[in-house]
C-alpha cells in the first residue's frame, strides 16, 4: 500500500458535490483505497471555464491505496460527471 494526495474539485452547487464526493468515496472503497482524511478547501475560482462552470468547491483525500488499482480508479472517476477535476499525487515514503 501506498500513500496518496487525491486533490478533487466538485461544482458548488450542495447536491451535485453531494453526489459526486459519495460516488467518489465509494469508488475508493470498492477498490480497497483507506480514506486517512479530507480536507475542505472550499469554493474557489477555476483557472479557467470547466464545463462552463467557473466556480468549483475543492477537497484534498489523504489515501493509502495499492499503486496497481490507481488506473482502475481513474477509470471509474472518469465516469463521475459530478467530478470537475481530480489529480492523484504520490506522497513521498521517508
Amino acid at each position: 500500500m501506498k500513500k496518496y494526495e487525491l486533490m478533487t474539485i466538485y461544482p458548488c452547487e450542495d447536491e451535485k458535490f453531494n453526489n459526486g464526493i459519495e460516488t467518489v468515496r465509494k469508488v475508493l472503497a470498492d477498490f480497497g483505497a483507506k480514506i486517512e482524511k479530507e480536507e475542505s478547501f472550499g469554493d474557489r475560482n477555476l483557472t479557467y471555464v470547466i464545463n462552463k462552470m467557473n466556480r468549483g468547491r475543492y477537497v484534498l483525500i489523504h489515501i493509502e491505496a495499492n499503486p496497481a488499482k490507481i488506473a482502475e480508479i481513474d477509470v471509474q472517476f472518469k465516469l463521475n460527471t459530478n467530478l470537475l477535476r481530480y489529480m492523484f499525487v504520490a506522497k513521498e515514503e521517508k
